[in-house]
């Protein structure tokens, strides 16, 4: 993967992946913050020209390294960054149930968000 630059755009909840200033993939995401603060990405997504490049891997990677700079957690609900943090426990640690259920709970409640 060349030239791709990875920016979190908080206000809307993108974390982006941008190639050429046009987003080639995303993580979407929201903020929980009870029981406590964490990361819950939602989707994964990158456009179909651009698979198969490691797009979605460096979201997932640039997503974990993130929380650590911030020094919060992920509760992944997205499928493919809950197999991503399955095949990388060095970047990913297990997240807790208690915030996965929070999470869940969350977007629950929030139908129309994602």
């Amino acid at each position: 993967m060349s030239d791709i630059d990875i920016r979190d755009d908080r206000a809307a909840g993108r974390l982006e992946a941008v190639a050429d200033g046009e987003v080639v993939g995303r993580i979407e995401y929201f903020v929980l913050d009870d029981p406590r603060l964490a990361l819950v990405p939602v989707h994964t997504i990158v456009e179909p020209a651009h698979e198969g490049k490691g797009i979605a891997g460096s979201l997932a990677r640039e997503l974990y390294a993130l929380a650590r700079r911030e020094d919060t957690t992920v509760a992944p609900l997205c499928p493919y960054v809950v197999k991503w943090a399955e095949r990388h426990p060095d970047e990913a640690p297990a997240a807790d149930p208690e915030l996965l259920g929070a999470a869940r709970a969350w977007l629950g409640a929030h139908p129309g968000r994602f």
